[in-house]
This record gives structure tokens, C-alpha cells and sequence, in this order.
């Protein structure tokens, strides 16, 4: 049997009520329709604060998020950590655009490095760029438009705020994820942390940046960074990922008329994606965290650690996935001993619906991820005898 077609490990965690609910789910996004639907549906009930989060908690919420707070999280953290599965906590509240908000990020943040700290099961923290700084302002400094003097203040605030998360992530000794953002604005966030790696990233990889490589130019900034880090004798911590806002990017490529960032195909973007982990494992200094749902690219992940002789429990290489996809692949890369986490999001129901939206839209986009998803399902009920 090949290493990710043992259902009984995949969905070992799941109880025979939790498997329905997941063998619903999906069949429910394999439908386009239903979630354009479904997504316009929630977005009014949410706008017209009709009492909606009760029914949405109970089963999209509870599938794709660990809940509402840190502490509503625990339980599941534990669970997985107990079958080898570590967590990245994620607080997945979008559209801040306020001082304020940004700073409730940043306290966010600092409190998950110290919940980090104390829990075995959580070896990284994570956040994004617009968690705590405006997205029009990223946008501006990666078109190199000039500043006004108050938007120069505001941009001091936003460094500020990497710098405290950063200071107390190395105090602490917990590696920080810095998601990636739209091409857009993503400028602005990679020149300041390379500053960042530059400065924490001595001794070992501390601060990892994300690249998203359905961007054709990613590999090209891959190697310009690893001469950067040579020259700076530092360490490159790199989240590798396909990427999130595929369509988006087009469309805006398509309105705007300028050529797309985004690679002509699936195809490409594997490819894209496959040449970066194989760079990363053929150099030194780096330290990996692969997130994909991609069988084949984790196959040749696990091929290449053992052709560079990097043993599973080596804290330079991570598999990750998002939390109620792709059980099959975490569980059974942990039962191996990799280090394999689970991207746990949380926060309050309404604010984290955009981020559930994108997880429905992204399975629909996905050739073929939800049928896999729903054949293991289907394979496991018939194991557990449930049709």
C-alpha cells in the first residue's frame, strides 16, 4: 500500500459522526455552484445579523477551524499531537485597516509565542503582513510611490510591529511564519523581511518567509535570496507554498493589462513548486516548511530527504497542511516520524468567514483535491462498514 492510501491512519481522530460531516462538506464544495451560492447566502446572513453562526460553527467552522480562541483550540492540538501531529496556530481575522486592529494582531501574535513556548504540540507562530499593517500602504511601497510624512509614520508602526514579534519569537526561541500576501503588495513585505532574516536568522532559521510559486518569478527571487544570504552568512527559513489568490491575480492582470505574475498552468506551477524544494534541499542554511496537499510533491519531498540523508525528525524540513484537509498525507507522514503540522485556524466566527470562503473556493479551483478528499472518505466508511 502506498504511504498515503492508509485511511485508517488518515482518519484515525475522526469519529464516525465527524467522517459524515467531512463526507458532506466536501461533496457540498465539489459543487461550484453550491458555493457561490452558499458563500452569497452566508455573506447576507452575516450582513443582515441574522443568527446564522450557530449553524455555520456546527459544521463548515468546526471542520476547517480548531475555534473561536487559543484555549478553544487546545483539545484538538492535543489530539493530533497524541498521533504525531504538531499545530501552527493561525489567527485568520481579515480586512484590519486600523491602528488599533493591527496592534490586537501584534498582542495576538505575542501571545501565541508564549503559548507556543509551553506547549510541545506548537513549534511555529504565524502572521500575515495585513494582519498588522494596511494593505494600501504595502501596495504603495511595493510601487515605489513616494510617502506622505503620515504614511512614513505609519510605516515605522508596521516595522515596529515585525520587530516585537521577531525580538520575542527568537527570545523565546519559536520560529515565525510570515504568510505570504498578493503580488501586489507582496514587495514591500519580502524586502523587510530579508532585513528581519538578515538580523534574527544567525545561528538558525527564526524567520521564514512564504513564497507562493504558482508566481513564475519565485524561483528566480529563490536564488537572488540564497546569493543575498551567502554574502550576509545568514540563514534562510522559507514556507513553500503553491499559493492562495490564483483567480484574483489574473483578473487583476486582465483589467489592469499588464502581463500575469501567476504560472500559465497547474502544470507549471507544480513544476514551479517541485524545482524549489529540490534547490532548498540541495543547498545549506535553509530551513524548509512545504506546505502542500500534493501527494507527488510530498513523495518527492520524502525522496530527496533521504538522498541528502536528512533524518525525519530533522527540525530543517516540515511538511504542512491546512487543518480539515488532507488528513491522508499529515497523519501518515507523522506515523513515519516527519515533522507534519496542521495550520489551525481560529478566531471569531464572523471574522474568520472570508478566510473559510477562500478554503471552499480554492477546493473548487483545485482540479481533483475534493474528489481525493471524498474517495478517502468513501474508502474509510466502507472500512468502518458505515454504507
Amino acid at each position: 500500500m502506498k504511504l498515503f492510501n492508509n485511511t485508517k491512519i488518515a482518519f484515525s481522530l475522526k469519529s464516525d459522526s465527524e467522517l459524515e460531516r467531512a463526507f458532506f462538506l466536501f461533496k457540498l464544495i465539489q459543487s461550484q455552484p453550491m458555493v457561490k451560492i452558499g458563500t452569497a447566502v452566508t455573506n447576507f446572513a452575516l450582513k443582515a445579523h441574522l443568527p446564522v453562526e450557530g449553524l455555520i460553527r456546527s459544521t463548515v467552522f468546526d471542520h476547517f477551524c480548531g475555534g473561536v480562541t487559543e484555549e478553544d483550540c487546545i483539545p484538538n492540538i492535543e489530539n493530533m499531537h497524541s498521533n504525531g501531529v504538531y499545530s501552527v496556530l493561525d489567527y485568520s481575522v481579515e480586512g484590519n485597516e486600523t491602528e488599533k486592529q493591527f496592534d490586537l494582531v501584534k498582542t495576538k501574535t505575542l501571545k501565541n509565542i508564549e503559548f507556543a513556548k509551553k506547549k510541545d504540540s506548537i513549534p511555529f507562530v504565524v502572521f500575515k503582513p495585513t494582519g498588522v499593517g494596511r494593505f494600501s500602504l504595502y501596495q504603495k511601497i511595493t510601487e515605489k510611490k513616494s510617502l506622505s510624512n503620515e504614511e512614513k509614520s505609519e510605516w515605522i508602526n508596521v516595522m515596529n510591529r515585525y520587530y516585537e514579534i521577531c525580538d520575542k519569537a527568537i527570545k523565546y526561541d519559536v520560529p515565525i511564519l510570515i504568510d505570504a500576501e498578493e503580488s501586489w503588495i507582496q514587495d514591500a513585505a519580502d524586502q523587510l523581511v530579508e532585513v528581519l532574516m538578515e538580523k534574527y536568522n544567525v545561528n538558525k532559521a527564526i524567520v521564514f518567509n512564504t513564497l507562493q510559486m504558482y508566481r513564475h518569478d519565485r524561483m528566480e527571487y529563490l536564488k537572488a535570496l540564497h546569493q543575498k544570504a551567502l554574502k550576509g552568512n545568514y540563514h534562510i527559513g522559507l514556507k513553500i507554498v503553491r499559493g492562495a489568490y490564483m483567480e484574483k491575480e489574473r483578473e487583476r492582470a486582465v483589467e489592469n493589462k499588464y502581463p500575469s505574475p501567476i504560472c500559465i498552468d497547474k502544470n507549471a506551477t507544480d513544476e514551479n513548486f517541485n524545482a524549489a524544494i529540490k534547490f532548498m534541499m540541495e543547498h545549506d542554511k535553509m530551513a524548509l516548511f512545504a506546505g502542500t496537499h500534493n501527494e507527488e510533491s510530498s513523495y518527492l519531498l520524502l525522496g530527496l530527504a533521504k538522498k541528502h540523508k536528512i533524518i525525519p525528525s530533522d527540525h530543517r524540513l516540515w511538511f504542512g497542511q491546512l487543518y480539515g484537509m488532507s488528513d491522508h498525507i499529515s497523519f501518515n507522514l507523522a506515523k513515519e516520524g516527519y515533522n507534519t503540522a496542521k495550520y489551525v485556524p481560529f478566531g471569531p466566527v464572523r471574522d474568520v468567514m472570508p478566510y473559510l470562503i477562500r478554503r471552499a473556493e480554492e477546493n473548487t479551483s483545485v482540479a481533483g483535491q475534493t474528489n481525493r478528499e471524498l474517495n478517502l472518505i468513501k474508502e474509510e466508511r466502507v472500512r468502518r462498514k458505515l454504507e
